[in-house]
């Protein structure tokens, strides 16, 4: 007589190599609404409109922080909260503009963390009025969005020219000095919307 086979079953590929938690992402697609995706990399924020489909995931408008400097003349880093920031508003104003008014947000297996930067693209897209459930206790607040962090800590380094010159290398190669970065931030906010508008 043959014994039983292992009583284990193996998990999805996906599930083993860390990539997917299929519980979170089945509660999502159950939703019926459209998923809000925010993953970040080391340089750059990525935001996606996603819909469900039998046939597989279907994008129907996404943003990536690259646009903003390619697009729009964003001097600053790709990879910040204000960059996040201005990648949702971008991904929000072509949701709105699709006809889009309420979906879901899919952070994938990000731990969450206060005023994190996939929650400064999450208030981007909201501020273009999509209904996306939150607790607003997560979202950074206007001057982490702006950048006054940024201006605060050049102007801490003010007094030492070398060490200044060495953290805020990038931007100054851009011809932007941080203490500039609020206003900045404001003038492609403002563009960005303004394109949507004229459209």
């Amino acid at each position: 007589m043959m014994g039983k086979g292992p009583s284990y079953s193996v998990p999805f590929r996906r599930r083993r190599e860390g990539k997917t938690d299929y519980r979170s992402r089945r509660a999502l697609v159950l939703s019926g609404l459209p998923r809000l995706v925010i993953r970040g990399t080391s340089k750059h924020t990525i935001t996606q409109v996603i819909e469900a489909k039998a046939t597989g995931d279907r994008v129907v408008v996404s943003a990536n922080s690259r646009e903003l400097s390619e697009k729009y003349g964003w001097q600053g880093s790709c990879g910040n909260l204000s960059a996040a920031y201005l990648t949702g508003l971008l991904c929000g104003c072509r949701a709105v503009a699709s006809g889009i008014k309420e979906m879901v947000l899919d952070i994938g297996l990000h731990t969450p963390s206060r005023a994190a930067r996939v929650f400064a693209a999450l208030r981007g897209a909201i501020d273009t009025g999509l209904v996306v459930p939150h607790d607003k206790g997560v979202l950074p607040d206007d001057s982490r969005i702006s950048g006054q962090h940024i201006v605060d800590y050049a102007n801490q380094l003010s007094s030492s020219p070398e060490v200044y010159q060495k953290i805020f290398s990038k931007y100054l190669s851009k011809k932007l000095r941080p203490e500039q970065l609020p206003e900045h931030f404001s003038s492609i906010k403002e563009k960005i919307v303004s394109s949507f508008k004229e459209g």
